[in-house]
């Protein structure tokens, strides 16, 4: 329990100020992006600012580690836009709650960790894919809504007034570090293109162009839908798609955090955080989320570590809710498309194109793929699980060629193979076309201490292998292999010879 309330721990060390700072910055750039894809989806703006409060503040406190940020994330509410356009907003809340479940689920069982198994070319793909998208979806905050719901490009004098805003925010987030790193940068060219704006009564677009932000708390609401096995069947699929969706793009987040402040986080722990977000989502009227790349990294870059700027930032967003709306809905577009479009720039793994030339053509094939798939169909968890599929097969193809057989016969006439390589599905016709039965000696040793017998395809094919041995009266020892493989190979039980002194043992990560 201590380990949750580390956040009033005086003892460590915490800027307090960083932390301050961080948090009402990333509060002013999840508004926008949180009103955007609510409406998108066909939802109330406040479905969207209720789940930025309340996955931001259980996550915060709950979460794997300090330094990420959660809240209505597009990311989840795109796979949901059919079910809510067929079934409405309760059968949403519905499989909100039962997403949360299945990531608890995650959790509980110790599933988090194989995140860790998702190669780095399927990493830089991610990134840079999922920077591509930020950035074009702040090019969609350059277009306007006529009186006639005619949607068309800003033109004229309300372009060139909204570019330039954008250049400045752009031009002081990047020189004002250089200065000082006191006070976030993005808070600093929010508030200076604010007060330009209102100093000078610019007329530019404002967060009201978007949606009133204005509402209560949010209230305690079991889903009005019917609880029978066609409601299950309904919102299942649907709930198991944004559960894989959020927990990959939250747990590659970890991942990523856990790279740029070189520490750890708890893979499992976030899965259950997001889990208890999400239901409390479903049961609270908001549209549930995910942890948010773009959001993260502004926290990181204002100088957040600790946990302190999350609950701010969802304390903040809940107070703009109930009493600051006003306010903040004058706060120019401009500002947080210029904050939103560094992110994107930050975000792109700009090192995967400086070592291009030095990577395997494999890895490059995987990293546009991924990134390829991430831009179109904007499905991170499709683009993820294809990037792994290939890796593994790249992977499998060159370990199948890589099993080699050093041969020779000792002065007593014992042919010995030394097996180097791993032996698995893939390298297993390799491997048995290295033995010649027929034409062997009576006694012949296969050595394993420089392989790995990794799959069932192995133990089968040393099963047959040691029955072609016996049709030819041969003996065929099999040397260091595992105990559980000598187990396995029942019908080689009478000549196996096994030494246990190097016993291989295979475990993919340590528990966490």
């Amino acid at each position: 329990m201590n380990s949750y309330l580390n956040i009033f721990d005086f003892s460590k060390k915490i800027n307090y100020k960083n932390e301050l700072l961080a948090g009402f910055t990333v509060a002013m750039t999840m508004i926008p992006e949180s009103l955007s894809f609510a409406i998108l989806a066909g939802l109330s703006p406040l479905t969207g600012l209720y789940a930025a409060f309340m996955m931001g503040l259980v996550t915060a406190i709950l979460g794997g580690r300090p330094g990420m940020v959660s809240g209505g994330a597009g990311a989840t509410i795109v796979v949901l836009i059919a079910l809510i356009k067929t079934h409405g907003i309760e059968y949403l809340f519905a499989t909100v709650v039962l997403a949360g479940i299945f990531q608890l689920l995650v959790g509980v069982f110790k599933l988090g960790k194989f995140v860790r198994l998702i190669p780095q070319p399927v990493m830089y793909g991610f990134l840079n894919g999922l920077a591509v998208i930020i950035f074009m979806a702040q090019i969609e905050q350059f277009k306007i809504t006529d009186s006639n719901g005619v949607v068309g490009w800003l033109q004229g004098t309300s372009l060139y007034i909204m570019a330039g805003l954008t250049a400045l925010t752009i031009a002081i987030v990047y020189i004002f570090p250089k200065i000082t790193k006191i006070i976030p940068a993005s808070l600093v060219a929010i508030l200076i293109v604010f007060a330009l704006v209102l100093g000078f009564n610019i007329h530019t677009k404002t967060v009201a162009d978007i949606a009133s932000i204005s509402g209560s708390l949010p209230s305690f609401h079991i889903p009005q839908i019917p609880f029978s096995l066609k409601t299950l069947e309904i919102i299942f699929p649907y709930a198991m798609i944004m559960a894989g969706v959020g927990l990959i793009e939250s747990l590659l987040t970890l991942s990523m955090v856990d790279e740029i402040t070189d520490s750890k986080g708890s893979t499992n722990r976030e899965s259950v955080a997001q889990g208890i977000a999400n239901i409390t989502n479903g049961f609270f009227g908001g549209m549930g989320g995910c942890a948010m790349v773009a959001q993260t990294l502004v926290n990181l870059n204002a100088g957040s570590r600790a946990r302190l700027s999350g609950i701010i930032a969802s304390i903040t967003i809940l107070i703009i809710i109930l009493v600051g709306a006003p306010f903040i809905e004058k706060i120019p577009m401009a500002a947080l498309v210029g904050v939103m479009m560094m992110v994107a720039i930050s975000t792109f793994q700009w090192v995967s194109i400086r070592i291009v030339n030095k990577m395997p053509k494999s890895d490059i094939f995987v990293g546009i793929t991924v990134a390829l798939i991430t831009i179109v169909l904007h499905n991170l968890a499709l683009a993820v699980l294809v990037g792994v599929i290939i890796s593994a097969l790249v992977f499998a193809w060159d370990n199948a060629k890589r099993i080699k057989a050093k041969k020779y016969v000792d002065e007593k006439g014992v042919k010995y193979y030394e097996i180097y390589g791993p032996l698995f599905f893939g390298s297993v016709t390799a491997f048995t076309d290295k033995f010649d039965p027929a034409n062997d000696p009576d006694e012949v040793i296969i050595d394993f201490k420089e392989s790995r017998i990794v799959d069932m395809s192995a133990l089968d094919a040393l099963d047959k292998l040691s029955k072609r041995y016996a049709q030819q009266n041969k003996k065929l020892h099999l040397k260091y292999l595992s105990e559980d493989c000598r187990k396995m190979l029942k019908n080689a039980e009478a000549i196996i010879e096994v030494n246990i002194q190097d016993d291989p043992t295979y475990k993919v990560m340590p528990e966490k």
